[in-house]
């Protein structure tokens, strides 16, 4: 039986593709430390995921270890080497306020442990796709150098400009502010294209937009639309950082991501990066989020704008798809962004 390392098990894209890759026949081995917890507090807590995923996959077993810990993982590494078909690595410390307030651990997290995860793939299974989910913050903030237009609700780009679809993956990394977080998983992305590149590991990172759905423990710090979501039916109100609230970001469905990972695990390629978000067809800004979910709940949530944004924070971004459905033109979205906020709106009733 085919077997899968899954970093960041208990997390938001780890646990559907701990459920995904399940349903596929595989064993999981996953490794989490609910590191979440010591980072955002108790609310941001995953242990009732982890509970979730021993009850629904029989063929499931977590090892709460930091992937800071290079001998705790070969010992995984090792004790599964002849079965390991895959590495999913997807845990990371994702807040930018975080990784600038706690560089050290930001750094040794998001780099050094994805480090540790490709030289022990390289040593003891160099045959297994390593897919690596990266984040749309390697551009740092080049996108808000683009001709940005203001728009009632939201901050938007001229139909005729050439970016107008989505940001490429040939989109400049240099000469722009990353945030602390940005720079760490800059460095993790590069590390493991050069590996595929370099060392001819079947290696792809993909670089995020907004992905959210019903297993993310968003906080006031990372998970924009879990969070909102969250903050809008629990208290009726929320805070919009800077840009008047009109920054734009485009929402994929972690579930769509996974079927990513599951096109790319069928057909890999070396050293590879793609840049996945909901794109065209899943966007809005904080505002236009606001009101869908005053639709949606039918409720009325208090909104107070604050004018300071965060370093390196994005007041447009939507990823352009396009290499990844030539590469893979199997791959189909199935959710907006009304069906995904339909959907968390649900998981928290």
């Amino acid at each position: 039986m085919s077997l899968a390392i899954i970093t960041g098990s208990t997390g938001l894209v780890g646990s559907e593709a701990v459920n995904f890759f399940h349903d596929k026949g595989f064993d999981i081995i996953g490794i989490d430390n609910n590191l979440r917890k010591s980072f955002f507090g108790k609310d941001s807590s995953t242990v009732w995921v982890k509970s979730q995923l021993i009850k629904r996959n029989k063929n499931f077993k977590n090892y709460h270890i930091d992937i800071r810990n290079f001998n705790g993982l070969e010992n995984i590494f090792k004790k599964y080497s002849k079965k390991i078909s895959v590495i999913i690595h997807c845990a990371a410390q994702p807040s930018h306020d975080y990784g600038k307030n706690y560089p050290f651990l930001d750094f040794n997290v998001n780099a050094t442990g994805t480090l540790n995860l490709l030289e022990l793939t390289k040593k003891y299974s160099p045959n297994a796709p390593f897919i690596f989910m990266s984040t749309n913050k390697v551009y740092g903030d080049n996108p808000n150098k683009l001709n940005i237009i203001e728009k009632k609700t939201r901050w938007e780009l001229n139909r005729r400009d050439k970016n107008y679809n989505g940001i490429k993956e040939n989109f400049s990394i240099d000469n722009s502010t990353h945030s602390f977080f940005g720079v760490s998983k800059t460095y993790a992305d590069l590390i493991v294209q050069e590996y595929g590149k370099n060392v001819g590991l079947k290696t792809v990172c993909f670089r995020g937009g907004c992905i959210t759905g019903p297993n993310h423990s968003g906080a006031t710090l990372h998970g924009f639309l879990s969070y909102l979501v969250k903050a809008s039916l629990k208290m009726k109100k929320y805070n919009l950082i800077g840009y008047k609230g009109k920054q734009v970001r485009d929402n994929l469905h972690s579930n769509d991501l996974v079927n990513c990972f599951w096109q790319f695990y069928k057909k890999p390629r070396y050293g590879e990066i793609y840049n996945m978000g909901g794109g065209r067809y899943s966007n809005c800004s904080i505002i236009e989020a606001l009101n869908l979910v005053e639709e949606i709940g039918r409720i009325k949530i208090k909104r107070k704008i604050l004018k300071s944004p965060r370093v390196g924070d994005h007041i447009w971004y939507i990823s352009d798809t396009s290499k990844f459905k030539k590469h893979y033109p199997k791959w189909k979205q199935k959710y907006n962004t009304k069906k995904i906020l339909k959907e968390l709106i649900e998981h928290q009733k």
